[in-house]
């Protein structure tokens, strides 16, 4: 593909090796000034019974799935940024990024990188595989605007794809900046060829380094939307460096833990076995309780799923992947 735009960062200081203290420290304050809050999920009892109908290697250690219900009914709508729940297998619960056409109601597509025991689950199905399916559900919604920038990192492009193809189709002025380790780890290249000098393919291997938040904003229209999805650290790039510039509000979602900043230790109690669980700062409620009791479900990691709600003694419920308070559950 050909280079829009002189980005290479040239003559200025790598943002990327800047101090992570300080990225930290900014990371706190930019809840409230790059970005929107993510909206509430509201849950969907829909549980869709579908079947593998095809499933291809699409780059290294990523399988692009295309998914038709199994009684061939059209499947339930979705618009560009929604994620459908998906488990391979009883008891494993993961999300995925729809990134086929929202239009094409007779299957929905995919893409999944190899990386732990739900993409595992999910690299070994093979065509005509029966899989349970939830949702589609919406956490990074789509703005109507007259132009846009999409920066993707990796396998981050799945919620980005079908942006891109309704901004082009709506007129919009519109930029991709999409990044990765090499060429060969990143997917739907070959799709985003049509797109012509709208796109920036950036790997690392061509320049060294991962991209600077300023150099992946650089030539974004002015005030447009900027929609992100990839590596908690370029998402912390981006965040940072549009808060400090005349950028439009930032959007995100991220395919990681987010970092625990300013975490205080704190117990959890489990009742009916009468053990007491110590919390570090730095760790989540779900990975000290699954040492215990390692068949808790979980999906997200990010408190908008639900897979890991658990009862208390008081009869309330709480997401223990982002729960920080001292609670006694029901267990």
């Amino acid at each position: 593909m050909t280079r829009p735009l002189r980005l290479d960062g040239s003559g200025r200081t790598d943002r990327a090796m800047a101090s992570l203290t300080g990225v930290v420290a900014l990371y706190r304050r930019l809840s409230g000034v790059s970005g929107r809050r993510r909206p509430p999920v509201v849950a969907v009892d829909r549980d869709l019974p579908l079947v593998v109908d095809d499933l291809r290697a699409q780059a290294d250690g990523v399988a692009v799935l295309r998914l038709v219900h199994e009684r061939g009914e059209p499947l339930p709508r979705w618009r560009p940024g929604a994620h459908i729940d998906l488990s391979p297998r009883p008891g494993l619960v993961r999300q995925y990024s729809l990134c086929g056409d929202p239009d094409d109601r007779s299957a929905y597509r995919v893409g999944v990188r190899l990386l732990g025991e739900g993409s595992t689950a999910m690299h070994a199905l093979k065509k005509g595989a029966r899989i349970t399916g939830r949702g589609p559900r919406n956490a990074f919604p789509f703005v109507e605007s007259p132009a846009y920038l999409f920066i993707a990192g990796g396998i981050g492009i799945t919620p980005i794809l079908p942006m891109v193809r309704q901004a082009a189709a709506s007129g919009a002025d519109w930029r991709l900046v999409y990044t990765g380790r090499d060429e060969a780890s990143m997917p739907f290249l070959e799709e985003l060829s049509e797109f012509g000098d709208r796109v920036w393919i950036r790997p690392d291997t061509d320049y060294g380094i991962p991209a600077s938040g300023e150099e992946l904003l650089e030539g974004a229209p002015k005030s447009a939307p900027i929609y992100c999805c990839g590596p908690v650290p370029m998402i912390m790039n981006v965040r940072t460096d549009a808060a400090l510039r005349d950028s439009g509000p930032v959007f995100f979602e991220r395919f990681s833990t987010p970092p625990i900043v300013g975490g205080k230790p704190f117990r959890v109690e489990l009742a009916r076995s009468g053990v007491t669980l110590d919390v570090p700062a730095d760790r989540s409620t779900l990975d000290v309780l699954r040492e215990t009791v390692p068949g808790i479900a979980y999906s997200c990691r990010q408190g908008f799923c639900g897979t890991c709600e658990l009862p208390t003694v008081t009869g309330d419920r709480v997401r223990v992947c982002v729960e920080r308070e001292p609670v006694t559950l029901d267990l």
